[in-house]
């Protein structure tokens, strides 16, 4: 913006800024995009998306991933993919990180470590209180589906992919990362919800606390099976 040299174009990219935001939102719900995957989810051009990425790209807020990878969203031929930084993050996250993160290590210091992760524990009780609800109201879903509702719910923009021999949990956003960073107990806590609901073994493979582009967690194929009202048993 304070590049701009003119009324003329300040007030331009003063317009363009709803559209940008909304490029930066499918971006943080869908996880790495190529722009006509984002094109095509705003009913936009190529080309206008990628104008608005290179402004993202420019403000920090968005990098282009060197890795040439295939996107969670489509298979095939592999295509350069655009992910959020952590200051694009930022732009959606909840006011409050310091004070949690101050909270935190005063909890710490008194408490201890135990004293942290039962704080943790607590915070992530609605999963399995939610789970339930969910799963019975919508008996199409698998468990892992039925569980990616309840996180999509609480803030965690999440889906499911299947995989030859698994169900890969993901987690698009995760309102809560800067203070997971310092304090990973956050993660155990939520990792221990999925296995409890699910009633099986998983396993957290990445984490955007940590610095990956996305939260995934591996669901064994047996638990596709998983009676609902009984995995939380």
């Amino acid at each position: 913006m304070a590049r701009n040299v003119s009324g003329v174009a300040s007030a331009a990219a003063e317009g363009d800024a709803p559209t940008r935001a909304r490029v930066a939102r499918m971006v943080l719900e869908h996880g790495p995009s190529t722009a006509a995957e984002i094109a095509a989810d705003l009913a936009l051009t190529p080309a206008a998306v990628r104008r608005h990425l290179d402004h993202l790209l420019a403000e920090g807020l968005v990098v282009e991933d060197d890795r040439r990878v295939l996107t969670e969203r489509r298979r095939g031929r592999p295509a350069r993919v655009f992910k959020l930084t952590d200051a694009g993050r930022d732009q959606f996250e909840q006011a409050y990180d310091d004070l949690a993160t101050e909270a935190l290590r005063f909890l710490r210091e008194t408490g201890g470590d135990d004293a942290v992760l039962a704080f943790a524990r607590r915070r992530v009780a609605f999963i399995e209180r939610d789970y339930a609800t969910v799963a019975s109201a919508n008996p199409g879903l698998t468990s892992a589906e039925a569980l990616a509702r309840v996180l999509t719910d609480g803030g965690y923009a999440a889906s499911v992919r299947t995989l030859p021999m698994a169900e890969q949990l993901c987690q698009q956003h995760c309102p809560v990362a800067h203070v997971a960073h310092e304090f990973p107990e956050i993660c155990e806590a939520e990792t221990e919800a999925f296995a409890q609901v699910l009633g099986t073994h998983v396993q957290r493979l990445a984490t955007i606390a940590h610095g990956d582009g996305v939260c995934t967690t591996c669901i064994p194929d047996h638990a596709h099976s998983t009676d609902k009202d009984g995995a939380s048993a």
